[in-house]
């Protein structure tokens, strides 16, 4: 028994098409909405007061770039004398490495405070 395909719906007066053209009609919002409860479509009535500024958001000081640069270079520093045996000739400790890294750190999360 062979498988036909099922006949298409067309819409009537139209040459070819399935669905009337345009769409589904759907009604809009603001027409049922007194035209002053809202500004913009989707748009809430309700008051949402400002949020309050920050106090201090105005430029950061000199402490901060100070700060940065002095954990970068400790950091650095510490990790430079490591290698270099300077502390205990021929030992090269992870504890400096981490001590190290732990300033470089420190430095990096200093710098995302500077304004």
């Amino acid at each position: 028994m062979p498988v036909t395909k099922p006949s298409k719906r067309k819409v009537p007066g139209s040459t070819g098409r399935v669905t009337p053209k345009g769409g589904v009609q759907r009604i809009r919002q603001t027409d049922t909405i007194d035209s002053t409860a809202r500004t913009r479509p989707g748009a809430s009535t309700r008051y949402t007061p400002p949020s309050p500024q920050k106090l201090g958001a105005g430029p950061s000081g000199r402490v901060i770039p100070v700060a940065v640069f002095g954990l970068l270079g400790t950091g650095l520093l510490m990790i430079i004398i490591n290698y270099l045996g300077v502390l205990l000739p021929g030992a090269t400790s992870n504890w400096y490495i981490l001590g190290g890294l732990v300033l470089i750190l420190s430095g990096i999360m200093v710098a995302t405070q500077w304004r």
